[in-house]
């Protein structure tokens, strides 16, 4: 599938490390491992290029772009699943030996205005990462109440103009009908927000909000992590790379709370229970990456193994 939009893969060195370097079967990886968002596929083909014959490699993505570039890579060891991350409790228990998360968009969904992510171009405002279900941000704009949207722009975009986004929104709505387009949204935000961010567009958090909300990224984010305790063996890595402080938030907090151990306040003299995780630190691209990359500067991968006795 030949395409104008590129991507270039975010700490792909360091995160296919993260998932081979000690773990199980490093010498000659033969395991199960999962790329649960195939994006364009750089991850995916750096995984296979360092698993053994016998190794196996699943991807997700519900981006039926994604799963149409993933059909491209002819090779036995490699399937790819159209189902977002959520889904990754469906694979069998204590079966895989790796999970790499990397979230947010992809280059080609940005730079691609049809897709509706990006207020720098002209395109129906959609954000939908699969097209083939759900409602578009336009669908979503045209019936929310000020309240709803308010909420979820302050929420998941951490906007302070929040409310006056809001009001415009709905003022611009029942004066001229919903609005349909990028720019209509971005011309109505920079219009709402009193004061800009340097070097920030107005319209940038707004546009993360209703990408993250209509998506239910956070939310999917949660049960994904939830389920790689499931599905890692002992010893199994966990990477995620995360752009934005609210995904950041969620890894973090979840690794810590599975990276200790765990007393019963109702029986204190019983043995604790085991931590699942142990924490291996967080990893920042270099300054050569994100000289190449600008889109790679807000970037963290942190990396966390399976305990061998946490249940």
């Amino acid at each position: 599938m030949d395409e104008p939009w590129t991507h270039t893969t975010v700490m792909l060195k360091e995160a296919v490390d993260a998932l081979f370097l000690d773990g199980p079967d490093a010498s000659a990886p033969f395991g199960t491992y999962v790329d649960a968002t195939f994006g364009r596929g750089g991850h995916s083909r750096a995984i296979l290029a360092r698993l053994g014959p016998q190794g196996r490699l699943i991807a997700f993505d519900k981006d039926a772009e994604a799963v149409a570039e993933a059909a491209r890579i002819q090779d036995a060891r490699f399937s790819i699943r159209h189902q977002g991350f959520k889904d990754l409790g469906e694979l069998p228990p204590a079966s895989v030996s790796g999970v790499l998360l990397d979230l947010g968009i992809s280059s080609p969904q940005i730079d691609n205005p049809a897709r509706g992510f990006s207020f720098r171009f002209e395109g129906p405002l959609d954000m939908r990462m699969d097209t083939t279900r759900g409602e578009s941000v336009a669908e979503w704009l045209a019936t929310a109440d000020q309240q709803q949207i308010a909420e979820v722009i302050r929420d998941y975009g951490e906007e302070r103009f929040a409310v006056q986004i809001a009001k415009a929104i709905v003022a611009r709505r029942q004066e001229r009908g919903a609005i349909s387009t990028t720019t209509e949204l971005a011309q109505l935000v920079a219009g709402a927000v009193k004061t800009r961010e340097p070097g920030q567009n107005p319209a940038t958090r707004t546009f993360q909000a209703l990408r993250i909300f209509i998506n239910a990224e956070l939310e999917e984010l949660q049960q994904a992590l939830e389920a790689s305790l499931v599905v890692l063996k002992p010893q199994g890595r966990l990477a995620v790379i995360s752009f934005h402080s609210l995904e950041d938030r969620i890894v973090k907090q979840f690794i810590a709370k599975h990276s200790r151990e765990v007393y019963d306040r109702r029986a204190p003299f019983a043995a604790p229970k085991a931590m699942k995780l142990k924490s291996l630190g967080r990893v920042k691209p270099s300054q050569a990456e994100v000289d190449g990359n600008p889109r790679a500067r807000s970037a963290i991968l942190r990396v966390a193994e399976r305990t061998a006795d946490g249940s």
